[in-house]
């Protein structure tokens, strides 16, 4: 099964990336996914599932413990080969 995840940190910070933010995109950038997207509004990878839910855990958990208030997550099912 291949997923598709959109997350954003906040609380946001219009001048500089705030701690969480910054850990939330080096766990998806150092995760083994493919289609990663980062900005500074909102991020998407895609990859397999195992891949794709380690790398959320690790998202959660680290981006909290940097600060983060809330986070808002959507996991999507994608075909395979594309969204």
């Amino acid at each position: 099964m291949r997923l598709r995840v959109e997350f954003t940190t906040e609380p946001f910070d219009l001048d500089e990336a705030p701690a969480h933010a910054v850990v939330a995109r080096e766990v998806i950038q150092a995760a083994q996914l493919d289609a990663v997207d980062v900005g500074p509004f909102g991020n998407t990878a895609e990859g397999g599932a195992d891949s794709v839910l380690t790398a959320v855990d690790a998202l959660l958990r680290q981006s909290l413990q940097a600060g983060a208030t809330r986070i808002s997550l959507q996991v999507n099912v994608v075909a395979e080969g594309g969204r």
